[in-house]
């Protein structure tokens, strides 16, 4: 049963407020630290692999606790499991600004990514209560745009405060937004969403989803030093497989299987998701060291081109997602992925010579596509299920989107071993590069036109008239 406050005490501005807060910082802290890791392994003195652990354990946190938590958020209230995630998120942020050795580093960044998962897990759903579905797409058009300017301010703010300030500010820095968002959650969201209260929360589905995950990636990271890891990678997808079984039969699932099953557009919609973020998001981590390596560009210059695809999608998302108010959003969202298509494989085309020029024409092609399908996507995959599985949903459309990023740089990590070996990216391997570069781009150009087909399976008249009218 859907339950929440009465209407006038819960503002529209207020949740949209807090929840683009929430799904700016989550990426800003990804992509800032990124850029920050030099200066941290400086001043810890840590080698290479801890420095990828700073990385990996905030992504793994995500990934593994997003599906529980919008579980948990369903059954217990989802404001409760975003306040939570929101304490978790704001003390480790303070606890990262003072830790000490890089130890205590990595354990505080884990426990930011859970923070992070579950506000990510409850935040659209709780958008999606509180909005109509007439003005839901504008509302996801703003949120989506945040989450492309955390992406985008994340390098070019913490570069600044690396240089002039030191790394710890980007952390005390994001504190006061957060302390916010916080703040005006408990005074002014008066209001609580369960979609299924009373229910049973799925101990033996959730453990198993998180231990079959971590074999996965931990086994697909690790796949070039041995069978171990290999057999770890297969022990993950089969213990995937089991767990698909398990929440089938599952009276209380953390994920409905029944609902992919017999919800077409929800189902494709989120293949969707997977397939455009598996396809598009090696495109930043491609063209940073062909611009830097292969042009000779400074880090600042190739950042500054860069930062042309998610500010083009920060600007226009808001736009598609008032499109997606009017016209059939599922419709609008292939039509993106389609751009995207057409820019991945315009980059497979990319060579030694290719212009600046030419690569931010791509890089606006890109943007267009992507801001194009991401809101009218969320907004498609909101408004195909009733509210009481608002949590499994919005849980679910952000795994796909981790799950997408991890399965890109798999892929990225396999082709580079498998044409350069551990050579580094130099001038003078610039030559192998940009021939491991072609093949990633054109395999995920292949990948892309399966995600359109997967878009378009959604598309009939029927769904399309569907998603414009409430459900109950």
């Amino acid at each position: 049963m859907q339950t929440h406050a009465p209407e006038q005490t819960i503002s529209p501005a207020v949740t949209i407020f807090v929840v683009s807060v929430i799904q700016f910082l989550t990426p800003f802290m990804m992509s800032a630290v990124g850029v920050a890791l030099p200066a941290i392994g400086h001043e810890f003195s840590a080698g290479a692999v801890q420095l990828g652990l700073v990385e990996m354990v905030y992504i793994l946190a995500v990934s593994l606790i997003m599906l529980p938590a919008g579980r948990l958020g369903d059954i217990h209230g989802r404001k409760k499991i975003f306040v939570s995630g929101s304490v978790i998120f704001t003390v480790a942020t303070l606890f990262l600004a003072m830790a000490p050795t890089i130890g205590t580093f990595i354990l505080f960044r884990f426990l930011q990514g859970a923070g992070a998962s579950m506000v990510t897990a409850t935040s659209v759903a709780i958008l999606s209560s509180v909005i109509p579905p007439s003005k839901r797409g504008k509302a996801m058009g703003i949120v989506v745009a945040a989450v492309y300017l955390g992406l985008s301010a994340g390098p070019t703010l913490a570069g600044f405060m690396v240089t002039h300030m030191g790394w710890r500010w980007i952390f005390f820095t994001a504190l006061p937004l957060e302390l916010a968002s916080l703040a005006l959650t408990l005074t002014r969201l008066k209001g609580e969403w369960k979609g299924a209260e009373g229910m049973p929360f799925d101990w033996t589905g959730s453990l198993l989803y998180m231990g079959s995950l971590f074999a996965m990636i931990f086994g697909a990271t690790h796949l070039k030093d041995g069978s171990l890891h290999a057999g770890l990678l297969i022990l993950g997808l089969g213990g995937m497989a089991g767990f698909l079984v398990w929440e089938a039969k599952s009276d209380s699932p953390i994920l409905n299987v029944r609902l992919l099953m017999e919800n077409r557009v929800f189902a494709m919609s989120n293949i969707a998701t997977l397939i455009n973020y598996a396809a598009s998001f090696g495109v930043t981590f491609f063209f940073s060291l062909y611009l830097q390596q292969v042009k000779g560009l400074s880090p600042q210059s190739a950042g500054l081109i860069l930062v042309t695809q998610p500010i083009l999608q920060a600007i226009l998302s808001p736009v598609s997602g008032r499109l997606a108010d009017t016209l059939p959003p599922a419709r609008i969202a292939t039509f993106g992925m389609g751009l995207c298509t057409t820019a991945l494989a315009l980059c497979a085309t990319i060579r030694m010579e290719t212009s600046i020029h030419a690569l931010l024409g791509i890089l606006v092609l890109l943007g267009i596509g992507f801001a194009l399908f991401s809101s009218p996507n969320m907004t498609t995959v909101m408004g195909s299920v009733a509210p009481k599985d608002y949590g499994i949903a919005s849980s679910l459309i952000a795994t796909m989107r981790t799950v997408g990023m991890l399965t890109a740089m798999t892929v990225i990590t396999f082709i580079l071993t498998l044409f350069m070996g551990d050579a580094p990216v130099t001038r003078q391997t610039a030559g192998a590069f940009v021939e491991a570069m072609g093949t990633g781009f054109l395999i995920f150009s292949v990948l892309s036109v399966i995600g359109i087909f997967c878009s378009m399976g959604r598309m009939e008249k029927k769904s399309d008239e569907a998603l414009l009218e409430p459900r109950s």
